[in-house]
């Protein structure tokens, strides 16, 4: 799993795990509900926890750690305590750099962050997403929020993964007005769950438009299949 994370991510810390926005794509409840089923963490599966023991662990000046990457610890079910100790712990670690996302982003508004985070939020497409694919807010929701934010300190970073089909004007012009300024990562889904998928060719241009305003845009996973019929099309054409 590590090596389908961001780049710049350098361990994990998960001191609220859990989510209840039941997105079909989530990796972190199929991997809760399988192969971590018989540990004493996720014994009751993917339900929202806060991790006491979690909060003496000891971070190294210069890392950079994922928040959470087994849950969603913005949450609406979230409680603000939890929260706050959260924030207490990144706190003392003032030379450690923590990578916070979520995909309620309204949510950040509530608290004042350490200087040391990042702020994150995954929006995968700018168009309505049913609720039998995710019952988090609607990306229009994360998008407003996003630039809302726009005149915090803090970096921002947006992660349109898994990428599902999208308007490409209004949602790069969305993205390039919230101006992540840590950058955006953008990938297909990795598990074969049939998302509504925009073309490679979608995508690549979308990426341009992105690079073309200065925001750095991390690639990751470009399925096989998708690659093959852009090639396929792009060959087409030349003929």
């Amino acid at each position: 799993m590590r090596t389908r994370m961001f780049p710049f991510i350098t361990c994990t810390w998960n001191p609220i795990v859990g989510c209840l926005h039941d997105c079909v794509y989530c990796w972190a409840r199929n991997l809760a509900e399988t192969k971590l089923k018989s540990t004493e963490r996720y014994r009751y599966g993917f339900k929202p926890q806060f991790l006491v023991k979690e909060l003496g662990r000891r971070f190294k000046k210069g890392d950079t750690v994922f928040v959470s990457d087994m849950g969603d610890a913005f949450g609406d079910w979230v409680k603000e305590q939890w929260i706050a100790e959260l924030f207490n712990v990144i706190r003392r670690n003032e030379l450690t750099t923590f990578f916070c996302s979520t995909k309620n982003p309204s949510r950040y508004t509530q608290f004042f962050f350490p200087e040391n985070v990042i702020r994150a939020a995954t929006i995968e497409t700018n168009r309505e997403i049913p609720p039998e694919i995710s019952r988090a807010p609607q990306p229009k929701d994360r998008l407003n929020a996003m630039i809302d934010m726009d005149i915090w300190d803090h970096p921002t970073f947006l992660s349109v993964e898994p990428i599902m089909d999208f308007d490409l004007d209004e949602f790069s012009q969305a993205i390039i007005n919230i101006n992540p300024s840590f950058g955006v990562a953008i990938g297909y889904d990795n598990y074969n769950n049939h998302l509504p998928e925009p073309s490679l060719e979608k995508t690549e241009q979308l990426i341009a438009k992105l690079e073309t305003a200065h925001i750095k845009v991390f690639r990751k996973t470009i399925r096989e299949k998708c690659l093959v019929l852009y090639k396929l099309k792009t060959e087409t054409q030349k003929t």
